[in-house]
């Protein structure tokens, strides 16, 4: 794994960490790539059920290295998969954002990609692009007024102002608020509850959850249903099942 992002294993987790903290975590192209690489071992690991996306140094992210842009004129975006090989195509198995500091722009972006937000309360998210001519285009203006009030949310991205943690906790943008601090351990404490249930049941549910968005309630069992049959028919349902009927934890299989 490239020095720009860690990746590190803790009881079913895998925290993969933005490793620029000397730029505030910045996103160059180089991370990008690295990036979609740490969510493809997240995808690949036999023993992983979950991820956490967090930045070194306090800071989760600031958004796209504006310096190498006005160098190059290279957006840091990965053919398929976007800004941080995730804003247009998220990893089959959940990812929780674990944010301190600052989640602005692209970062702020990388945070509502994520399925869940463990935040500081002293945590700042915020797209600021208009104040620099631009738009927030991985994503910001297409999930930002999904996930709080669509006034709110046309507020904050036409303003470019910062939104606190605990403003986004309450529209319920956030999952989980915390100390200063203690992002990951709290979206480690999440994200062990959600390792203890079956592999492949997250995942599917997870699919399910983000593709339903657009069905149409006449179709909506009928497009569930093939997606879940395996599901039904797997070593992990039986073995839940069995493991209820002789009170013990299941052991699970991920088929």
């Amino acid at each position: 794994m490239s020095e720009l992002v860690t990746t590190e294993v803790i009881d079913r987790v895998m925290v993969i960490t933005i490793n620029r903290h000397e730029a505030r975590n910045a996103i160059n192209y180089e991370t990008s790539v690295a990036m979609a690489a740490a969510f493809d071992e997240l995808d690949a690991h036999p023993d992983v059920t979950i991820g956490i996306l967090t930045g070194a140094g306090g800071t989760f992210s600031s958004g796209m290295d504006l310096k190498a842009f006005a160098a190059t004129g290279q957006r840091p975006l990965v053919p398929g998969r976007g800004l941080g090989g995730l804003c247009e195509k998220s990893p089959n198995k959940p990812l929780i954002a674990a944010v301190e500091g600052y989640a602005l722009a692209g970062g702020c972006e990388l945070a509502l990609a994520c399925d869940l937000i463990v935040a500081a309360n002293n945590a700042q998210f915020g797209l600021p692009e208009t104040k620099r001519g631009l738009v927030p285009s991985s994503g910001g203006m297409l999930r930002l007024p999904q996930r709080i009030p669509h006034h709110i949310a046309m507020e904050y991205i036409l303003t470019g102002d910062m939104m606190p943690a605990e403003r986004a906790y309450h529209f319920g943008m956030v999952n989980r608020l915390v100390e200063p601090g203690q992002a990951v351990q709290g979206a480690l404490e999440l994200g062990g509850l959600i390792a203890q249930n079956g592999p492949l049941a997250v995942q599917t549910a997870k699919k399910i959850i983000l593709e339903s968005k657009d069905w149409r309630q006449s179709d909506m069992f009928d497009l569930q249903r093939p997606r879940v049959a395996h599901i039904f028919a797997s070593a992990d349902a039986k073995e839940g099942a069995t493991a209820f009927a002789e009170k013990r934890k299941p052991v699970w299989q991920g088929k």
